[in-house]
């Protein structure tokens, strides 16, 4: 009642305020700034020079720090005034500034919000979760661009500012306002939130326990760069990264949204409008999906399934240049996702302990990955519209690439699942038996049996 509301409420405000610039560009902000082509292309770029670098300390920092509620919350309040600010910028390296300055707060919130449901919900509770929290996302650009088309057509010379500026005043505002509401309204960690009773914490930790056979928690000997460690040296981290960098290289349309719908023809109004509904439709999906892999355990097909059917948007876009079929390329593109939205939930279900290692890892896979966003800035060229072939065609390239790193990880995770199932008490570390004593503890059974327990734990893939 606590959680899942307001990190929906943030996740829409995060993407209006970061999608806000696209619509502005429809309304005069390439004007006014004096931006060519090449330079808006780099400020969208820019935002993840900060962006994605940050993520990993961040995720050490929520990690470590004893009141995570406060550290999302202030990071919320940060970008929301770097946001407004983007409305008083003159020129290209004023915009810049600010995009660089709005990148170090975001990048706490996305892998720190996964990292905080992970350490409330059970692996077949996450997918869901988290599906309805990506739908804050999904849906955000549904409503940013309902509030974008109602600011900039209605706003426009008020008190002698442009609209464009006014959209980026009012989201900046209103999502200061929510990060202080955020402060309050957030949980810390199940074994330190003030407000539950200690009968409720106990049991928050518990059924973590129970569901993996271990404590949800460091050992003493289990520092943040122990599992920074851990991470690094885990083959699996790397190919999730170099997953997630290269499905978002291929779902980079999303910065230029509706800059792909304004090619079916229509007025800034219209085509913001029509820009809602593939968006609507993908939070459908979204949670369907995430509903779906919850109830079956199943994780490859549930993530890049709907990479395939981005393939085939695009292979409809290139095919032809009517309305109709390009509306529907465009759902199908919107529907992709899907798959991003389960990825960070697939690394935490494949690296589950120790926590400090599962942070760092959500940490380098959302933060390796949004460099695939970075790239994806400049593969939808304003010179190749309003086709944009070579941008498609990139895009069945990365997202194939991106299937196959997934069908690796899925063997991998197989295997493991083979090890898994040989005799695992012989080959228990000393922290591994600390964290199932601990859940012994918690759930007031012996250790014989949290460990026929954990010898149930698989990974899901």
């Amino acid at each position: 009642m606590r959680l899942m509301p307001t990190m929906i409420i943030i996740f829409v405000l995060n993407y209006i305020d970061r999608i806000g610039i696209t619509a502005a560009r429809l309304k005069g902000l390439g004007q006014d700034l004096h931006l060519s082509d090449l330079q808006y292309e780099a400020v969208i770029a820019i935002f993840c020079a900060s962006y994605c670098p940050a993520q990993i300390p961040s995720n050490m920092i929520i990690h470590k720090v004893k009141r995570p509620s406060v550290y999302m919350g202030t990071c919320v309040i940060l970008w929301g005034i770097c946001s407004a600010m983007t409305g008083l910028t003159q020129n290209f390296t004023g915009i810049v500034l600010v995009r660089i300055a709005i990148g170090f707060p975001e990048a706490a919130f996305y892998p720190g919000s996964m990292y905080l449901l992970s350490r409330w919900y059970t692996k077949k509770e996450l997918s869901f979760r988290s599906a309805i929290l990506y739908g804050g996302l999904l849906i955000s650009n549904a409503f940013g661009s309902f509030i974008a088309a109602g600011i900039l057509s209605n706003m426009e010379g008020v008190r002698g500012i442009r609209a464009w500026r006014w959209l980026f005043f009012i989201e900046g505002a209103v999502t200061v306002c929510i990060g202080f509401l955020a402060i309050w309204a957030l949980p810390d960690f199940p074994h330190n939130t003030s407000w539950m009773s200690a009968s409720e914490r106990r049991l928050a930790q518990a059924r973590l326990a129970e569901d993996a056979g271990e404590a949800d928690e460091d050992t003493a000997d289990e520092s943040i760069w122990h599992g920074l460690k851990l991470a690094i040296t885990d083959p699996k981290v790397p190919l999730f990264a170099l997953m997630s960098c290269s499905q978002l290289v291929g779902l980079s349309f999303i910065n230029f949204f509706p800059t792909l719908t304004a090619t079916l023809g229509y007025n800034t109004t219209i085509t913001l409008l029509l820009a809602a509904p593939p968006w609507i439709w993908a939070t459908i999906a979204c949670c369907i999906t995430a509903w779906s892999a919850d109830k079956t355990g199943e994780r490859f097909i549930h993530v890049s399934g709907w990479w395939w059917g981005v393939i085939i948007g695009y292979i409809i876009g290139l095919s032809t240049m009517s309305v109709g079929g390009r509306y529907v390329s465009l759902f199908l593109m919107a529907s992709g996702y899907t798959g991003f939205a389960l990825t960070l939930v697939w690394v935490s279900n494949a690296i589950p302990r120790p926590p400090a290692k599962r942070s760092i890892a959500m940490g380098i896979v959302n933060g390796f990955g949004n460099i695939g966003n970075l790239i994806g800035s400049f593969v939808w060229k304003a010179n190749w519209s309003p086709e944009y072939h070579q941008s498609m065609i990139i895009g069945i390239a990365t997202l194939t690439v991106s299937s196959s790193l997934a069908f690796v990880i899925r063997c991998i995770l197989i295997r493991d699942n083979l090890s898994l199932a040989k005799a695992e008490l012989e080959n228990i570390s000393p922290a591994e038996r600390e964290r199932v004593q601990e859940a012994a503890r918690l759930e007031g059974i012996t250790f014989e049996e949290a460990m026929k327990k954990k010898q149930g734990f698989r990974y899901l893939y």
